[in-house]
Parts: C-alpha cells; structure tokens; sequence
C-alpha cells in the first residue's frame, strides 16, 4: 500500500473523515495509516507537526487532524484501557503518558525526584495562564512582589514566551504560555484550564470562567 516515495497512500474513499462508503480495502488502509501516525510519534517523543505528518503519510493536513482527534477521542477517555494520551495543539500533535503512572515510570527507569516548579512559579504561571498575555508588572500586582526572577525562569524553561509588547507608554512585554505549558500539564488548550472557585463568608464557593482579559 505504498507508492514510489515510500509514503502511505490513501484514496479520499479510504480517508477516516472521506464522506463515502467503507470496504475492506478502505478499512485496512485506514488501520495502516492510523498504525503509522502512532509509530511516528511514538518514537518522535515530541510533537509533530500536522504538516510534517501530512507530507511523511502522503494525505492531505485534514485527514491526519481528524485521525488525531479520532484518536484522543478513544486514548483520553476516563475507561481508556491505554496508558498513553494524545495531545492535539493547532499545528501538531503529541503521544504522551497518563500522569497517574507518572510515579511507576519515575521508578522503572530510575528517575529521581526533581524539576518541580515551586509554589511561587506555579502562582506565576498560573496568573499568565489566566490572563494572556499580560505584562510583568501585572504579575507583580496580582501577588504583591517583584516576580521578575521567576519569569525569566520560566521563559527559560520555554513554558512561557513574550508575545510582543503593550501599546502603552513604555511598551511593556507581554507573556502567554507556550505548547511546551500544554504538554507538561497535559492539555490541548488553555480552554481545559480549570475554572476559579470563589467563596463566600458563608458559601460553599461559585464556579466561573476565568476572563481571559488582561486587567492593568
């Protein structure tokens, strides 16, 4: 089922998001290229672009988008039997382990404990998250400090990045997070985030989305 270039060949009736009738035909082609997708970015360890996929397997960006998706339907389910997850970002996608086994790989490979962020980057990160992209001095008047160290660690940690500066005086930088931030919190989008509870002096706390306006 390949072509002069060693590349998978599917016919647009044998495509997992083609509008036509399957056959068996179709079905093994499909099941070969999903079985490629898996194998390139398994042994990739990192995303790969949608691009890159669609050049490698020889079928349009759609068709390996929406095997992507087909697949992190039936990997990312709560009942999944696998251990591994797929990721989609815009431009690519990523296999990657469950972070409740995190712990039995740590010890099957040896891998000790460290690289942690700490408390204080995590409260960094998570007011960026919330509220890109924002500026640093908006960052320092939400928790009070100076917290300059911590995001120039963290953009050296490439979980977060400059996107361009502020049209104000002074054009301060703006930061958002990063596809590297989505990876190792094992998201898709900044959507999935958690929504903020607030509470009361009597309630039980109230649910909301978190505005994704920057405040200054």
């Amino acid at each position: 089922m390949t072509d002069t270039n060693d590349k998978i060949n599917i016919e647009s009736d044998g495509c997992p998001d083609a509008p036509s009738t399957s056959s068996p035909a179709s079905d093994d082609e499909g099941r070969e290229l999903r079985a490629a997708l898996e194998a390139i970015l398994f042994a990739a360890g990192h995303p790969v672009s949608y691009e890159k996929l669609s050049a490698v397997l020889g079928v349009p960006e759609y068709t390996v988008r929406t095997l992507a998706d087909s697949v992190a339907v039936e990997y990312n389910s709560d009942d999944s039997p696998h251990g591994i997850m797929m990721l989609t970002f815009d431009d690519g996608c990523q296999l990657c382990t469950k972070e409740r086994f995190a712990p039995l790989i740590k010890e099957a490979l040896g891998i000790r404990r460290g690289g942690n962020l700490s408390a204080s980057s995590l409260e960094v990160l998570a007011i960026i998250a919330y509220n890109q992209p924002c500026t640093r001095s908006y960052v320092d008047t939400v928790r009070g400090v100076d917290s300059g160290y911590i995001v120039s660690s963290l953009t050296e940690k490439g979980l977060i990045e400059q996107r361009g500066r502020l049209d104000v005086p002074g054009r301060p930088m703006l930061y958002g997070t990063t596809d590297a931030f989505l990876r190792v919190f094992g998201i898709s989008s900044v959507d999935e985030l958690p929504t903020v509870a607030l509470k009361g002096d009597g309630g039980d706390g109230e649910q909301i989305p978190v505005s994704e306006s920057e405040l200054l």
